[in-house]
């Protein structure tokens, strides 16, 4: 699954790739939004980003992006 994270007064998003499900990955950050402590993420490859909540400006939770090949490819 993508996850993808607005980071206040930051022209770049915090982007990963995560084996957790959705509903996990929104409710660890909605916890840690909550008691206005930093949220650990893992991505599928094991590297781990800490990001303080109260500097989140928004989350996208979706599906794995899938590479394109080719002229057709859209």
């Amino acid at each position: 699954m993508e996850v993808r994270i607005g980071i206040q007064n930051s022209p770049r998003e915090v982007s990963l790739d995560s084996d957790s499900e959705p509903d996990e990955i929104a409710e660890l950050i909605a916890e840690a939004w909550a008691a206005n402590k930093m949220v650990t993420l893992a991505d599928s490859r094991g590297s781990r980003i800490i990001i303080p909540t109260d500097k989140i400006a928004y989350v996208e939770l979706g599906p794995p992006s899938k590479p394109r090949v080719g002229f057709g490819a859209g």
